[in-house]
């Protein structure tokens, strides 16, 4: 079947119409998604009433998931499935988590532009949001288009930063933020792992910059003039026109790609009103030091 689709701005990024994702799709129509997610990168699927094994069975419709979470005290999940991330504030007695509470602290780095995973040797392909309760203001989900970003680029820009290596970690992402509070094991867990600065993506046939706030260095440069030019790229990459805010409504499902976009939540009152959502991340091929890249 041939998607409905409405685009959401110049870009990248469309509202998909006429799907039902509790009937959980076949492969015609995940090839369809899949096409779509080449061209638009971000899509949204607006009114859907999901339980948590209807969202999982759609994600392993489009591929493989992920199987561990990147957070902070991991046991006190209140989720049945491993594979499904709790993007909420809400504690395992269904209350609001407390301003001082160590995963609220983490959480905030979710505030920071980033994509999702970049911090695992394989990062994320996909990642889908299932807004299941939402606060009244505040809150909206901006995505960057790091594939357009990078079009506009000075082709000297281009050639500098083509061939770079960096080291991703959730320790650089938090300690920008001043979150230090590791176990032992966090640590082990939160170990920089390498990526690509630039990727090629097979589908769309496209270059992207892969930025994230969890990028802490760059392979043979000192630390400083390292991480000013990836503020100096992160800047350029962010500007209004390359953005997309999306207004969550609830029970939207929007999907993105990891390798085409990064994204940062907004800010909302947290201490006040509950917000319940919940995330599927499919994992990727490869590391990407691994994955084709285009002459």
């Amino acid at each position: 079947m041939a998607l409905q689709l409405t685009p959401l701005h110049p870009l990248f990024a469309a509202e998909v119409q006429g799907v039902d994702l509790r009937q959980t799709p076949g492969p015609a129509l995940c090839a369809e998604i899949d096409r779509a997610m080449d061209r638009y990168a971000v899509l949204v699927f607006r009114d859907q009433h999901l339980d948590d094994d209807q969202q999982l069975a759609f994600g392993e419709a489009l591929g493989p998931l992920e199987q561990s979470r990147g957070v902070v005290d991991a046991h006190k999940m209140r989720l049945k499935h491993k594979q499904m991330a709790d993007i909420s504030n809400i504690d395992l007695d269904g209350k609001l988590l407390g301003a001082d509470d160590r995963r609220r602290m983490f959480n905030l780095g979710n505030q920071l532009w980033h994509s999702d995973s970049s911090f695992k040797a394989t990062p994320a392909k996909y990642s889908m949001l299932h807004a299941r309760l939402i606060p009244p203001e505040g809150g909206d989900t901006e995505f960057a288009d790091m594939r357009a970003a990078w079009d506009a680029l000075p082709a000297k820009m281009q050639a500098k930063v083509r061939d770079m290596v960096t080291e991703h970690s959730l320790i650089f992402s938090r300690g920008q933020l001043g979150f230090t509070d590791y176990t032992e094991q966090e640590r082990i867990d939160f170990a920089p792992v390498q990526q690509r600065l630039v990727r090629w993506h097979p589908g769309s046939q496209r270059h992207s910059i892969y930025l994230s706030s969890h990028i802490g260095r760059i392979l043979g440069w000192p630390v400083p003039e390292a991480m000013a030019l990836i503020r100096q790229l992160l800047e350029f990459a962010t500007q209004r026109q390359f953005v997309y805010a999306h207004h969550w409504q609830q029970w939207d499902l929007v999907i993105w790609d990891n390798r085409s976009t990064m994204h940062r939540a907004r800010p909302y009152e947290d201490q006040a009103f509950a917000r319940d959502m919940r995330r599927i991340t499919l994992t990727d091929v490869a590391p990407t030091l691994e994955q084709q890249m285009a002459a």
